[in-house]
C-alpha cells in the first residue's frame, strides 16, 4: 500500500494537470457543441444542430479552403527546404554549429513575436522587404495588405519560424544512416544523385512521414500568425479555420457553434493522422 501511494503521489500532479487542462476542457467543449449558448443566458439544447449549421456555413467553407491552401503550400515547402538545409548542414563546413543554431532559433521563438516582427518586415510603406525591392528596381508590393499575396506571405513567415524543427529532425536521421551502406553504393559506381535518391531518401522515409504528420497538424491549426498580422484580412482572405473558431466564439459569443467547428477540425485532423499512421504501417515505413 505504501509503495502504491508513493507512486500515485509522484504521478498525481501531472495527472491532475492533464485532466484539468486537456480532458475536462475537451469534454466541456463537446457538451457546449450540443447547445446554443453565450455562457451568460440559459443554454438551449440543439443536439447536432450546430454541426448541421457548420456544413451549410459559407464562411466556414471559406475558412476551410484558406486553411487547406495554406497547408498544401506550407507542408511540401517545409519538408523540401528542411531536407535540403539538413543535407547542407550535415557536410563538414566551417561554423556549422553556428548555422545549425541560427536556423533553429526561430523555431523556439514565440510565434506571436514572429508575427509582430513580420509586420515590420512586410509593411507596404516602411517595411524592410519593400525597401530591398526598391533597391533592385521592383515596385513596392502589398504583402499582408494584398488579397492575392497575404496568404503566401503567411506561408513564408510560417516557414521561417518552423523550418528549424524539420532541419533538426532530418539532421539526426542523416547521421543515423549507416556509413557502410553509402560507401557500398559508391563502390558499386553510384554517383551523388543516385546515392541521394536510392539510399538517402528511402532511409529518411520514416522521418518524412513523421514530419509530414507534424506539419499537417501545424498547418491546420494556424492561428497565432494570423492573429498577430492580418487578423483575417484583407477582406477575410486569410481567415483560417482556427481563427474562424476564435472569431465565432469570442467575438460573436456563439460558444456552442464555435465548439462544434472545433470538434469538426479535431475529427478531420484525427482522420488525417490515422491515415498517415496506417499508410506508414501498410507500406512498412515504420514511422510509428
Amino acid at each position: 500500500m505504501r509503495s502504491n501511494l508513493t507512486g500515485w503521489a509522484f504521478v498525481a500532479p501531472a495527472t491532475l494537470l492533464v485532466i484539468g487542462l486537456a480532458i475536462f476542457p475537451a469534454v466541456w467543449a463537446f457538451l457546449l457543441s450540443l447547445q446554443k449558448t453565450d455562457l451568460i443566458t440559459p443554454a438551449k439544447n440543439v443536439g447536432l444542430g450546430n454541426y448541421a449549421d457548420m456544413l451549410k456555413d459559407p464562411y466556414a467553407a471559406h475558412a476551410v479552403w484558406h486553411t487547406l491552401f495554406f497547408t498544401a503550400v506550407f507542408v511540401p515547402a517545409s519538408i523540401i527546404i528542411g531536407l535540403l538545409l539538413a543535407i547542407a548542414l550535415n557536410q563538414r563546413i566551417r561554423l556549422t554549429g553556428f548555422y545549425r543554431t541560427a536556423i533553429f532559433v526561430p523555431f523556439v521563438a514565440s510565434a506571436a513575436a514572429t508575427g509582430i516582427l513580420a509586420n515590420f518586415v512586410f509593411d507596404p510603406r516602411f517595411g524592410v522587404a519593400n525597401n530591398l525591392l526598391r533597391v533592385v528596381g521592383v515596385p513596392p508590393q502589398g504583402f499582408l495588405e494584398s488579397r492575392t499575396q497575404a496568404m503566401l506571405v503567411l506561408v513564408v513567415i510560417a516557414l521561417w519560424g518552423s523550418i528549424g524543427f524539420n532541419v533538426v529532425i532530418y539532421l539526426a536521421a542523416l547521421q543515423d544512416i549507416p556509413r557502410d551502406v553509402v560507401e557500398a553504393a559508391w563502390m558499386d559506381g553510384a554517383g551523388k544523385r543516385q546515392v541521394f535518391w536510392h539510399v538517402t531518401v528511402p532511409s529518411l522515409m520514416p522521418v518524412t512521414v513523421f514530419v509530414t504528420v507534424w506539419q499537417v497538424i501545424t498547418g491546420l491549426q494556424l492561428f497565432d500568425l494570423v492573429y498577430t498580422t492580418t487578423r483575417g484580412g484583407p477582406l477575410d482572405t486569410t481567415v483560417t479555420i482556427v481563427y474562424y473558431i476564435y472569431d465565432v466564439a469570442f467575438h460573436r459569443t456563439h460558444f456552442g457553434y464555435g465548439s462544434a467547428v472545433a470538434y469538426g477540425l479535431f475529427t478531420v485532423t484525427m482522420f488525417i493522422t490515422l491515415f498517415m499512421v496506417w499508410y506508414s504501417r501498410h507500406t512498412k515505413v515504420e514511422a510509428f
